[in-house]
């Protein structure tokens, strides 16, 4: 059954493509073999580089305002759903503040509470990225939504952070351990249930406390299932031309002509992770 908010994200989407608002970004798709048999995907951009992927100086806050035309809903006062400018997949979805807070600090209640009232219709696999070494591309708060059909797997690397959540089968020397924490999800999400895990896992993965600390300790990745929450503690936001953001713990990796994709073809996908995790964790 589809969703209000997912047939709302249709219909602006297909007004925002008529009027230019939207550009989506034409890729080709190719895979690579992980450790463990996982598969990521990895897209290559064909389109012109988009200015939130182009190294540049101060811009224009794109959320304050929001491009009305890619409005998909309000969330309360605090919050408002708007389509991705240029969107890889379709109906992928940003929940922003409507008034400015910054993204390099925590999260609020009322960010989880937004997140949860939409995912009680709308799940898929929700991720955050904590500032520019982290992936973001913009400093106004924003979490990000790719929906999911009911059955259809959430990540390309669903199943590590299973295994993880779970502690079962993972090995204590895989590195990217040191850097991530990751807990199951076995009850109905709420604002205060998203709060609770995501500061106790921020606080075991040393990025400190709110009650200590006015924003984050370091940079990170934020990932989110209906099964299971992950943070990953970062240090650089790309290496070898490749920006990575937390879709690319996800799975997911976009490359451009500037990525050296001879070097992740020979060396794997997780020497890409693990380059730009916080080895310090």
């Amino acid at each position: 059954m589809t969703s209000e908010l997912l047939r709302k994200a249709k219909e602006v989407t297909v007004a925002a493509s008529a009027s230019g608002a939207l550009v989506p970004l034409d890729t080709t798709l190719t895979h690579l073999m992980g450790d463990g048999g996982s598969r990521f995907e990895l897209r290559h951009l064909l389109s012109a580089t988009p200015k939130h992927l182009r190294a540049s100086g101060p811009k224009p806050n794109p959320f304050l305002p929001w491009d009305q035309r890619l409005e998909v809903d309000r969330i309360g006062d605090s919050h408002v759903v708007i389509l991705n400018k240029y969107p890889v997949q379709t109906s992928h979805m940003l929940l922003i503040t409507q008034d400015w807070q910054p993204q390099t600090g925590w999260l609020s209640m009322e960010d989880w509470r937004s997140l949860a009232r939409i995912d009680a219709t709308t799940t898929g696999l929700w991720f955050f990225n904590s500032g520019p070494d982290a992936g973001a591309s913009q400093p106004h708060r924003h979490l990000q939504l790719l929906p999911r059909a009911a059955g259809e797997r959430i990540c390309a690397r669903d199943d590590w952070f299973r295994r993880c959540a779970q502690n079962t089968t993972m090995s204590a020397q895989d590195p990217l351990l040191r850097s991530s924490r990751v807990a199951a999800i076995s009850s109905t999400l709420t604002g205060e249930t998203l709060q609770e895990l995501y500061l106790a896992l921020a606080d075991d993965l040393g990025l400190g406390h709110p009650t200590t600390d006015d924003c984050p300790r370091g940079a990170y990745n934020l990932l989110l299932s209906r099964q299971w929450m992950a943070i990953v503690r970062r240090r650089r936001e790309g290496i070898r031309g490749f920006s990575v953001n937390a879709l690319g713990f996800a799975g997911s990796l976009l490359s451009t002509d500037a990525s050296d994709r001879q070097w992740i073809q020979r060396s794997g996908p997780e020497a890409l992770l693990q380059a730009v995790v916080d080895a310090d964790g």
